[in-house]
């Protein structure tokens, strides 16, 4: 089965936020990718609001046909925001507003204290809770042992190291990401991959057998200025198309 695509409108909202006004309008740009053939939209309503805003959670929520994939801090104004608005899915992230992307995976080792509750709370209100994590065996338990259906893997340290020409680096990220993939699927949990992907990252990944769902945002967004969304989205359709076919090679 070829894995779900997620397509983060995410930074249509930063170019809009840039001049103040309605436009370009992230819900829009949501609409466009699932014409194209998004399975999916995520949206990351940040703390201090640098790019979606609680608005355009609660437009996502009214006109998107396809599920909306709700990243949010583990606070008590983010849970409260995810269980007034009911997306179908939370992904729990780490959030500091000094960064300017998302560095690293949840501490759901460290900070399980803290996280289980939230993810109990959004889990009993129906909502599929997802933690964005490292690729790391002690996360993976963490998150099996507070019942999280899903993780999410980040992606990014090893689609720099690839970006960067850094071969040796790049091939130790991806076997430990491709280790918590089989490992997570083992333990039940759904794998979930995103961060720092190109179509060319996105092949290699989409060809792990337990990989059901790729996020992707800035870079699809950052192409689709030069061929459009829908160009954009069918390429990186076709490359998670090649990779899934080498599953079976």
């Amino acid at each position: 089965m070829s894995p779900r695509l997620g397509v983060n409108i995410d930074h249509v909202a930063t170019v809009r936020n840039a001049r103040g006004g309605a436009l370009p309008d992230p819900v829009r740009a949501a609409e466009l990718a699932i014409a194209a053939g998004a399975d999916g939209i995520t949206a990351h309503l940040r703390e201090d609001r640098r790019h979606i805003r609680d608005e355009d959670i609660a437009r996502l929520i009214a006109r998107i046909t396809k599920p909306l994939n709700f990243e949010m801090a583990v606070t008590d104004e983010m849970v409260g925001i995810a269980l007034q608005t009911k997306p179908h899915a939370a992904c729990l992230v780490p959030e500091k507003r000094s960064e300017r992307t998302t560095e690293g995976g949840l501490d759901v080792v460290g900070g399980y204290g803290a996280v289980q509750p939230a993810a109990h709370k959004l889990k009993q209100a129906g909502i599929r809770v997802s933690l964005f994590i490292e690729p790391d065996p002690a996360a993976l338990s963490a998150a099996v042992a507070m019942g999280a259906p899903v993780v999410e893997l980040h992606t990014g340290a090893w689609c720099e190291a690839v970006m960067q020409g850094h071969g040796e680096e790049a091939q130790r990220h991806f076997s430990r990401l491709q280790e918590a993939a089989h490992s997570g699927a083992r333990q039940g949990l759904e794998i979930h991959v995103g961060h720092g992907l190109d179509y060319a990252t996105a092949e290699v990944i989409a060809a792990l057998p337990s990989v059901m769902e790729l996020n992707i945002g800035h870079f699809l967004i950052g192409e689709s200025i030069f061929c459009g969304l829908e160009q954009t989205i069918g390429l990186m359709r076709a490359a998670i198309a090649r990779g899934v076919a080498k599953r079976a090679g």
